[in-house]
């Protein structure tokens, strides 16, 4: 059986979205580039780097990092137990996107910030259709 080009393309569209689902999410961002950052790190170093972060989601995150092959959790034998964590072959290959992702947020951050004031200052002045400004959600 061949596939068709529409066929392909969908196949194609949905595991996109998988990957996005994983690598787009603001915490596994963090945590690939700290640890493609700071090499092999352990869960509370990570914790701390990681501002904002929650022990539960670092967890998941963790957790579902390494189900996807991303990253390696290696547990030492030792009173207390100590647990590392470090990028696979295949978490290291995504360093460069995530570097530029980082490389680019700090470029341009400030000129995202100034368009949605624009924006936002735009909206706030913009009447309705009853000839009030309209109130901004959020």
């Amino acid at each position: 059986m061949t596939m068709s080009k529409g066929n392909i393309e969908h196949s194609t569209c949905l595991a996109m979205t998988d990957i996005l689902n994983r690598i787009g999410d603001k915490w596994t961002v963090m945590v690939v580039g700290m640890l493609g950052q700071h090499g092999t790190l352990r869960f509370n170093e990570l914790k701390r780097m990681i501002n904002g972060v929650s022990q539960r989601m670092l967890t998941l995150t963790l957790r579902n990092l390494e189900r996807d092959g991303l990253v390696t959790r290696t547990i030492y034998a030792e009173i207390p137990p100590r647990v590392e964590y470090g990028l696979t072959r295949l978490g290291r290959s995504l360093e460069g996107p995530i570097s530029a992702l980082w490389d680019w947020s700090a470029a341009n951050g400030h000129a995202m910030a100034e368009a949605r004031a624009t924006y936002d200052a735009r909206q706030d002045a913009r009447p309705d259709d009853n000839g009030t400004a309209l109130a901004r959600v959020g």
